[in-house]
């Protein structure tokens, strides 16, 4: 064979320059790495929303407050964490587990909006209108990812029983 015929049919062929295991490898290592990460970060932002929980002041309703958000907050890791670590036993990205994440901060910023608007007194009107207008869109995205869930889970169903 020809140089220039193995150069071509390195062209059109779709064989790779780089090994394939290799490349898994990698991936494997950093998708394991990024795991490692998220639960540190999920453990940090468990130690720093206890501290702040017992130093704020007053407790009822700030601290309540931010603990539920912090508590969110480290859902959120951990959720993204489990993405992640699911990548190994089934070879790919779940789409549940994103729309669940998704769900999970919009609930989370509502929450946010919404214990805002209960403590402050005597907030501008401008303030009001687009605390409620970013609680229309959350919703909003609450309800798109909600149903979302509800169609990926009836497919996944209807290919099981296929």
């Amino acid at each position: 064979m020809s140089r220039k015929a193995n150069i071509k049919s390195l062209l059109t062929e779709d064989r790779s320059l780089i090994p394939e295991r290799f490349i898994n490898k990698l991936e494997d290592a950093v998708h394991g790495f990024l795991g490692i990460t998220l639960f540190l970060l999920g453990l940090a932002a468990s130690f720093f929303m206890i501290e702040r929980l017992v130093t704020t002041r007053p407790f009822f309703p700030t601290g309540l407050i931010q603990a539920i958000n912090d508590i969110l907050f480290i859902v959120i890791i951990l959720e993204i964490m489990r993405t992640v670590t699911k990548r190994f036993t089934d070879g790919f990205f779940q789409l549940d587990s994103f729309l669940i994440i998704g769900v999970i901060a919009a609930v989370r910023h509502i929450l946010t909006v919404g214990a805002s608007l209960t403590l402050e007194t005597q907030k501008p009107w401008e303030y009001f209108k687009r605390a409620m207008m970013e609680l229309g869109v959350n919703t909003g995205i609450v309800i798109t990812l909600v149903f979302a869930i509800f169609l990926s889970r009836s497919l996944q169903r209807k290919r099981l029983d296929d």
